[in-house]
């Protein structure tokens, strides 16, 4: 039981690398809490919350992914290589696409909200 609870420690402590080291990974947690402030405000439905956590969800998944896979490839590669770039680079874009993605959902979600709830 021990070893189940400190694997919690282990990733909270990824979190937590994360958090110091990205700066999109920050950027992402003020477009969370905006995300949240505005569903609060603008009274979004359950079914909407779901999709507004999934498409959170996946982008942070992705960044933290990508995080992980930029810290083993700067060490497996220290040096430049055009491999590791073009690893790094898509891995990038996976969180690129998720943001996009996320960012469609909310558009779909919050426009009607603001400008036809009056």
């Amino acid at each position: 039981m021990r070893r189940f609870f400190k694997s919690f420690g282990y990733a909270f402590s990824g979190i937590a690398y994360a958090f110091k080291t990205q700066l999109n990974f920050k950027l992402h947690i003020i477009a969370l809490l905006l995300v949240v402030a505005a569903g609060w405000y603008l009274e979004v439905t359950t079914q909407e919350s779901l999709w507004l956590i999934m498409a959170v969800g996946i982008v942070f998944i992705t960044e933290l992914v990508n995080t992980a896979i930029e810290v083993l490839v700067d060490f497996v590669s220290p040096s430049h290589h055009e491999k590791a770039k073009i690893v790094k680079d898509v891995s990038a874009s996976a969180v690129l696409f998720a943001a996009f993605i996320a960012l469609i959902i909310g558009m779909i979600i919050f426009i009607p909200k603001i400008f036809y709830a009056a």
